[in-house]
């Protein structure tokens, strides 16, 4: 089931994704993409059991970013698949009945997005973030609107996500110019605990 307000973990150790993951858990949040790039396929595969276990305790989705086979091992509720990943119709064959993102930065990236029939798109980067290496152009707030705008009403009915880089006073102009929500990771982290926050964000793309 999508949900607006979607978490990106961090963290280059299991512990901090695991804490980071869980914290943001208690507080509320219940769409968790994990996210653990730089690391041995052995520790990646250790942590995502621990996840899923995490997710499950809470009832949360969870969504593997990138690893299709390791979505599947575990059971996990989908995957997300950058422009260079796998395909959109190799992830189907692999996870029927799951839920697949796809990440996209330009009009044309989304309509190939929307025509392998993606559940939702990644959409971005909005501003700059040190979470990701390698981001492609930065779109803010035109770039979105002149995307949103020359989609079609058929296309428009494929979720956009807005990320990188959005904070708190990004999030009412956003849904103004037609997103249907947001992927966040370092916002959740920036006080003490991410309930307040995550709180507010729920109160958005009602």
């Amino acid at each position: 089931m999508f949900n607006p307000i979607q978490y990106i973990s961090q963290g280059d150790t299991p512990q901090e994704q695991l804490y980071h993951i869980e914290s943001v858990l208690d507080g509320g949040q219940r769409w968790i993409q994990f996210r653990f790039k730089d690391t041995l396929t052995s520790i990646r595969w250790k942590t995502a059991e621990q996840v899923k276990i995490l997710c499950d305790t809470y009832q949360a989705t969870l969504i593997i970013n990138d690893h299709v086979d390791l979505a599947r091992a575990i059971d996990a509720d989908g995957v997300h698949l950058g422009l260079q990943d796998t395909a959109i119709a190799t992830a189907r064959l692999a996870l029927p009945n799951k839920i697949i993102g796809g990440t996209a930065n330009t009009l044309l990236d989304v309509q190939q997005r929307i025509a392998a029939s993606c559940d939702y798109i990644g959409l971005g980067p909005f501003r700059y973030t040190s979470t990701k290496k390698n981001l492609s152009p930065l779109l803010g707030f035109e770039g979105y609107k002149k995307l949103i705008e020359a989609l079609t009403a058929e296309e428009r009915k494929t979720p956009i996500v807005a990320i990188g880089g959005i904070t708190l006073e990004d999030v009412a102009q956003l849904e103004q110019l037609g997103v249907s929500g947001i992927a966040i990771s370092s916002l959740l982290h920036q006080g003490q605990h991410p309930q307040p926050i995550i709180q507010q964000l729920n109160t958005y793309f009602l």
